[in-house]
């Protein structure tokens, strides 16, 4: 029995399937559903910085600022039936992209993650791309593969037919058998969903090269048209050279999964946000410093990088607000910090780690790729 995939329905029949991906971690795309929003918890963000994250796992690529707007759900449209959730992209001018710029959506995947595929060997394996997305645009769309090194790239391409109507689309790329292919906790395959490149970047279509090809050449430009949409959701790379049913993962899954690169506790959904979250505890050290532990909810990939937002020490229930986080002894699953603030209290005195009174206040730790 085949397998019957429209641009309307997707994958509408189930029957032979990918003997290498049927089972585990079939979808090495983490949050392909959109549904985790750490950092943002559904609002809205500007990138004004290249590889600004924005939903969990995917980050905004750009040479200028500001040109495009990032938001889980935006615009409110009805999503592909068995999504609740899409990664929103709203252009924000009618910019004419120089030779040079690059705008686009991308994850990086862990080179742990996509060991099994060989690439940079002889028996490199075949993967499908596959996701859904809508445009308020039409014509030739595209995106890359690429490696750690960036001197290996694939750039694909796919078509959007309708505006503002899902389409369901899949790519096909046999797997490289030259460069190198990291298969430790760095990047191991960079997947990139193009928003407008210039001349620079942009090349022919469906072939490996040693050359920097964001897109193929005469891919459409999204940050091109002033308020054009571009939406994706239901994003898959799997193992084979067909796609196949969308891997749904269950929540905690998911979002241990994603986790494992970013942890947020307090300001988000799905953490909690009360006005004073518990991040840590510990003891006061000095008058003004206390050592803080927080046990990580998921080993990270590396040891993380800390920041906070409207956070305080509590001693003795009196709030001193935090002014410097020092990291003295943080591991892949731990994190000990000397945390200065402008009061003055007891030495070995109990101490928290606490929002100050704010929903929004939360502690981050990111070891993003």
């Amino acid at each position: 029995m085949p397998v019957i995939i429209d641009g309307t329905n997707g994958i509408t029949q189930a029957g032979e399937f990918n003997s290498d991906s049927s089972f585990g971690f079939k979808n090495r795309i983490i949050n392909g559903a959109m549904v985790i929003d750490q950092r943002n918890a559904g609002a809205s963000v500007t990138p004004t910085l290249d590889a600004t994250f924005t939903l969990d796992r995917f980050k905004a690529r750009l040479t200028q600022a500001s040109k495009f707007s990032v938001q889980q759900d935006a615009g409110a449209v009805t999503p592909p039936t068995g999504f609740n959730d899409y990664l929103g992209v709203t252009s924000l001018s009618a910019y004419s992209v120089l030779a040079a710029d690059y705008f686009g959506i991308q994850q990086d995947i862990e080179g742990y993650n996509i060991a099994d595929l060989g690439w940079g060997t002889a028996n490199a394996k075949t993967v499908t791309l596959s996701f859904w997305v809508r445009s308020s645009l039409t014509g030739s769309f595209g995106g890359f593969f690429s490696n750690s090194a960036s001197n290996r790239f694939y750039p694909y391409t796919y078509t959007i037919s309708v505006a503002n109507t899902w389409e369901y689309k899949s790519v096909t790329v046999a797997g490289d058998t030259s460069g190198t292919w990291l298969a430790t906790n760095g990047v191991g395959i960079q997947v990139f969903f193009s928003l407008g490149c210039g001349s620079t970047f942009s090349g022919t279509a469906n072939a490996w090269t040693s050359s920097v090809i964001l897109q193929p050449t005469g891919s459409t430009s999204v940050v091109g048209t002033n308020g054009a949409t571009f939406y994706l959701t239901g994003c898959q790379l799997e193992v084979g050279t067909a796609a196949t049913n969308f891997d749904v993962r269950s929540i905690g899954t998911e979002l241990a999964l994603a986790q494992r690169y970013y942890q947020q506790i307090g300001g988000n959904s799905f953490v909690g946000n009360p006005s004073y979250p518990i991040i840590g505890n510990g003891f006061a050290f000095s008058t003004n410093q206390a050592d803080i532990y927080v046990p990580l909810i998921v080993t990270m990939r590396s040891t993380p990088t800390i920041t906070s937002s409207g956070t305080a020490i509590q001693v003795v229930a009196t709030a001193y607000t935090v002014t410097s986080l020092g990291d003295v002894g943080s591991t892949f699953n731990t994190v000990f910090l000397r945390i200065s603030t402008a009061g003055t209290f007891t030495a070995g005195n109990g101490a928290l780690w606490s929002g100050n009174n704010s929903a929004t206040s939360y502690g981050a730790f990111s070891s993003e790729l």
